[in-house]
Parts: C-alpha cells; sequence; structure tokens
C-alpha cells in the first residue's frame, strides 16, 4: 500500500514538472529559439574580442537585408490573407522588377558620374517605373491565371502559379541571360557613411532602411485607414459578407495583387542598388526566403510579414558570417520549424479566416 502510494506521488510529481516544462516553454520557449545564436555568438565576442562590434555588424546588415524581404513577404501575406493561395509567382515578379530597374538605368543616362540631384530624380522616376510595371504584371497574372480558377479545387491555382513562376523565370533568362549580371553601383552601396562604435553604417544600409520604412508606413496607413484598405480586410475576414454589403470582391482582389506587384517593383530597385547584382533564378531564392518570413510572422498579418523579415535577415547574416554560407538555408528552416513547432500561428499570429 505504501509503495503503491509512492509510486502515485512520483508520477504525480512528473506530471508536473512536465506540466511546468510546457509552461515555460509556452511562455519563452520562442524567445530562447530567436535569442539563441546571438546571445551564444554575443558571449563568444566577448570572450575572443571584448566588445560586440561584430554581432551588432552582423545584426545591422540582418536589418538591411531583412527590410528588403519584407517588402516581398509583405505581397505573399497581404494575397494569401485574402484568398489562401500561395502566389508562387510573386517573388519572380519582384525579380522582373530588378530587371526593368537596371534597365532604365541606360534610358534615364544614369552612371556613377551623375550628379546627386540628377541621381535622386533619376531613381524617383525608375522607383514609380518599377512599381507600375509589376503592379501591373501581378494584376495582370490575377486577372488572367487565377480569377477564373477561384471556385475550382485549390490544387488547380496552386499550380497555375507554379507555372506563371517559370514563365517568368523563362523570362528572365532569355533577357539578361543565366549568368549573373552586374548593376551599376550607382549609390556607391559599400560606401562607409559612418562608424559607431565599431559598427560600419554603409551607405547601402541607409538606402534599404530609409526606402523601406517609408513604404511600410504608407501600406500601413492605406490598410488601417483608406476605404479600398477597409474593403481588403473585409474581404479577407469573409468575401461572401462582404459581397452582401456591396463590396467588390473581384475588384478588392485586384487590387490586392497590384498592391503586391507595387512593393515587389520598390524592392526589385532596392535589391539591385544593394546587391549590385541581378540574375533570372534571384525571384525563386528570394520568394522562398520572403514566404518563410510571412509563415514565421504569422500568415495574413502585415505586422508578422515584417517581423519575419527582419528575423530572417539578421539569421542568415549570422550565419553566413559565423557557419558558413552553405548552412544559412536549413539554419533558417531549423529556426522556422522551431518556431512553428512553439508558435504554429507564427510570431505575431495567423491573421487568416481559418486562423482567426
Amino acid at each position: 500500500m505504501e509503495a503503491a502510494s509512492v509510486a502515485a506521488r512520483r508520477a504525480l510529481g512528473r506530471r508536473r514538472l512536465l506540466r511546468g516544462v510546457r509552461t515555460f516553454l509556452d511562455r519563452y520557449g520562442l524567445i530562447i529559439v530567436l535569442l539563441v545564436l546571438p546571445v551564444v555568438y554575443g558571449i563568444s565576442d566577448i570572450r575572443d574580442q571584448g566588445d560586440l562590434s561584430r554581432l551588432a555588424n552582423n545584426l545591422k546588415d540582418g536589418l538591411s537585408n531583412g527590410a528588403i524581404w519584407a517588402l516581398i513577404a509583405l505581397g505573399y501575406t497581404m494575397v494569401y490573407g485574402i484568398i489562401q493561395l500561395i502566389n508562387f509567382a510573386h517573388g519572380d515578379v519582384f525579380m522582373i522588377g530588378s530587371f526593368v530597374a537596371v534597365g532604365l538605368y541606360g534610358t534615364l543616362g544614369l552612371t556613377l558620374a551623375t550628379g546627386p540631384l540628377g541621381l535622386v530624380g533619376g531613381l524617383l522616376v525608375v522607383l514609380v517605373v518599377s512599381m507600375i510595371a509589376c503592379g501591373s504584371l501581378n494584376a495582370m497574372i490575377e486577372r488572367v491565371a487565377y480569377r477564373p480558377l477561384r471556385n475550382a479545387p485549390k490544387l488547380a491555382p496552386l499550380i497555375t502559379a507554379v507555372g506563371f513562376s517559370f514563365i517568368l523565370e523563362n523570362v528572365g533568362l532569355l533577357w539578361l541571360g543565366p549568368s549573373q549580371q552586374s548593376a551599376p553601383d550607382l549609390v556607391q552601396s559599400q560606401k562607409e557613411l559612418l562608424n559607431l562604435a565599431g559598427v560600419s553604417i554603409k551607405q547601402g544600409d541607409v538606402l534599404a532602411i530609409a526606402a523601406t520604412v517609408p513604404l511600410l508606413l504608407v501600406l500601413g496607413a492605406f490598410v488601417t485607414r483608406s476605404r479600398m484598405g477597409k474593403a481588403m480586410r473585409a474581404t479577407s475576414q469573409d468575401p461572401e459578407a462582404a459581397r452582401l454589403m456591396g463590396i467588390n470582391v473581384d475588384t478588392t482582389i485586384s487590387f490586392t495583387f497590384l498592391l503586391g506587384g507595387l512593393l515587389a517593383g520598390a524592392a526589385g530597385l532596392i535589391y539591385a542598388l544593394y546587391q549590385t547584382t541581378i540574375w533570372f533564378f534571384q525571384g525563386f531564392t528570394a520568394g522562398l526566403i520572403a514566404f518563410t518570413a510571412a509563415v514565421m510572422g504569422g500568415i495574413g498579418n502585415l505586422q508578422g510579414a515584417v517581423l519575419g523579415g527582419l528575423v530572417i535577415g539578421c539569421i542568415q547574416q549570422i550565419s553566413d558570417n559565423r557557419i558558413g554560407g552553405q548552412w544559412t538555408p536549413a539554419v533558417v528552416f531549423a529556426y522556422l520549424v522551431l518556431i512553428m513547432v512553439l508558435r504554429p500561428q507564427g510570431l505575431l499570429g495567423e491573421q487568416t479566416r481559418e486562423g482567426g
């Protein structure tokens, strides 16, 4: 009898321990996962070189890259949030944006010798044209490929999206060939602008953040305050109810694709200026990273897409610099798996008809 009582107490203790561990992981596991790389390498830097300048440079570069991924991820998350479709062609729309932007350099006469005022004016023109080109392309894809399949099984538009991705990829291949092409370094992206406590802030870093932040703020204000933004949110929550309230659902969906394309075009120009290389396969790589960022942040959640992009950018830079570029994809997706296990709805929560 006494032995049974001891066994019961031990079993109860184990259950309480497991419950405590589960509660701890639910509450703090995600924070631990996100901080493990910076903390480990931060301690290593302090031990080896006495400061955190190397880690700070990694995070700075990660935020710059992550800002570009965030712009692309927003297109994925908006489209999925409104029609539950993974638009695999979106990454290749971004690639077309880079190609259009670099092609316009020569048309507008933008060179390394162009003066500051001419360069700023010319890049603004390139930005507008690239955004319009990609926005129109994305809206055309929706009208031609996705709208006729609106009531078809979900696999049909998904396969169509993959097909359009290959079409655009081959357009890029025919346009500039299979090799990476150098883009003029118009903003001297690697030139150091200032140095703060060992953190080298380059002109490309300032460009990526300065160009991305206003676009994100404008998008957020548009979605929350404008009439079309409210229509987009209503359509995302319940298309049938939105239609009964007088909202043109087809127009709203087309506008969402247009908006995602505009952001992809802007990201294409920023990428070309920041990386100074473009090629036909960049859309596949960027699209995969950006969709991962959207899922990591919480699919359908605009703020989550931005956060996911920044997180992935930092993980990539730390992995490239510390572990090796060949391991970076594995590290990024290991983080994705851990985040999905600890928080299946993403960092900031999923915002879709299924996810709430």
